[in-house]
């Protein structure tokens, strides 16, 4: 009987996902959120779907009851997250809301299979997440003094990140993290929220390059800090992120050029100075030379997805824990063993439909500040996924970022939630503008009528 359940479920769940990704695409076709309400009610019938299919799964497989007890509170939060977001923010994007909250269900399926315990410590920091996040549109909405504090941002930023690097915990070799009250942080998780609002209040007014020159200074500050803490990944994300904001800013391609020689040449000398960077690309190389030490993690990744096949082995039918913090930087690999590789693909591609959304939303708001946050957001969301797919599928060298929503973090969550709020408050913004632009031309019309009909009852007095 398990076996059955398992196999049905397994298409039942590819099917669904398609379904509910497809969806996410064709709503770009679609401007206005009046006109999505149809597609919103098809994503949320598919995503419970979903949850609900990995949940028989792991039940039939376990027979634990505590399963079915968290699987029903998920529902509840969810469902209510949901309900109340469509309420007091009828027009935000709802459909990246929808986008986050089925990435974060997709998480908490994954995370249940791994390690019960650190799936509950998962969802405790998403339900305080959400009641943080619920706040922050509004706030980006009705807060229109951000611009006022833009060093201060980089300033609070560059400390934050500069205190780990002096007194932070090394785990695994880099200085990534730092305990306040029996409670661990990750500072450059919080940073990437200041760094954005920092590069935005510098460059939309920005115009010649002495500013450049001194946003550049700052923004290699945060970069240096986070190589000689070893947390290359996030130096790396800040890097893409500068270097993207920049030339939305100015639309000057040469600057995306120069940065990106500088960048390579950057890496060039970091991989002559630092050890640990020598060791990934050697095992990003040739995995399999050093199967047993530098290139164990990358292998047993590359393993995990080649042994699931097109719909996967089943949860609980693979051995996702052979490879090292599964949870947090191979998080894919485990989803691609037992989802299977479809489902781990649709996945991505909900992530890319997120991204587009995003980016869309950014370039249609009229207000450079926002703009540039928007779409930093956007770029940041999109290259942190794809570092963390990259490198588990071998496609690039490993980094040791998670996968944003997905991933085993609660400071990595906490952050995206808020990342996707302050869009959401961008969103607010953005329709405030169109309104004011409704406005505005039915005045204009008002007006022309007004001057219309009485120059045509000028002319019937005359005449």
């Amino acid at each position: 009987m398990k076996l059955y359940v398992t196999e049905i479920a397994k298409y039942v769940i590819a099917l669904l996902l398609f379904l509910y990704t497809a969806d996410s695409f064709w709503a770009l076709t679609k401007p206005y959120e009046s006109d999505r309400k149809i597609i919103y009610t098809r994503q949320i019938f598919c995503m419970f779907g979903v949850q609900l299919s990995c949940f028989i799964q792991i039940l039939a497989r376990t027979g634990k009851v505590a399963y079915l007890f968290f699987f029903l509170f998920q529902i509840v939060v969810f469902a209510s997250v949901i309900m109340l977001f469509y309420v007091i923010y009828p027009d935000a994007n709802k459909l990246v809301v929808n986008n986050m909250c089925m990435l974060l269900m997709i998480g908490i399926i994954m995370l249940t299979r791994l390690s019960y315990e650190k799936a509950i410590r998962q969802f405790i920091v998403i339900a305080i997440s959400f009641v943080i996040g619920f706040f922050i549109p509004e706030l980006i909405f009705r807060l229109n003094v951000l611009k006022r504090y833009t060093w201060i941002f980089a300033a609070v930023g560059i400390t934050a990140i500069g205190i780990v690097l002096i007194l932070g915990k090394t785990v695994n070799g880099s200085k990534i993290t730092y305990k306040i009250a029996g409670i661990t942080f990750q500072p450059s998780e919080f940073t990437k929220i200041l760094f954005l609002f920092f590069m935005a209040g510098a460059l939309y007014k920005a115009k010649d390059i002495l500013t450049l020159a001194k946003v550049a200074a700052v923004a290699g500050v945060h970069v240096i800090i986070l190589v000689l803490s070893k947390d290359l990944g996030s130096a790396l994300l800040f890097f893409i992120v500068f270097l993207a904001l920049v030339y939305i800013a100015t639309n000057n391609i040469g600057y995306l050029f120069m940065g990106l020689g500088f960048g390579a040449l950057a890496s060039v000398i970091a991989y002559g100075l630092f050890s640990h960077i020598q060791v990934r690309v050697k095992a990003w190389l040739d995995p399999f030379g050093n199967i047993e030490q530098a290139g164990y993690q990358l292998s047993q990744s590359l393993f995990g997805i080649s042994s699931g096949g097109a719909f996967g082995l089943g949860l609980y039918g693979g051995a996702p824990q052979s490879i090292p913090f599964v949870e947090q930087d191979f998080i894919f690999s485990a989803i691609a063993e037992e989802l299977g590789i479809v489902f781990a693909v649709i996945m991505t591609l909900i992530c890319l439909s997120t991204f587009m959304h995003i980016m869309y939303e950014g370039y249609t708001i009229r207000d450079r500040y926002y703009r540039l946050i928007s779409c930093g957001i956007g770029v940041a969301y999109i290259f942190q996924t794809f570092l963390t797919i990259g490198g588990g599928s071998r496609f690039i060298p490993l980094t040791g970022v998670t996968l944003p929503l997905v991933s085993y973090g609660g400071t990595s969550v906490m952050v995206s939630v808020i990342m996707m709020m302050i869009f959401e408050g961008i969103c607010l913004i953005r329709n405030f503008e169109e309104a004011e632009d409704e406005i505005r031309r039915d005045r204009e019309r008002d007006t022309r009528d007004y001057y219309y009909n009485e120059r045509n009852e000028r002319y019937e007095e005359d005449y």
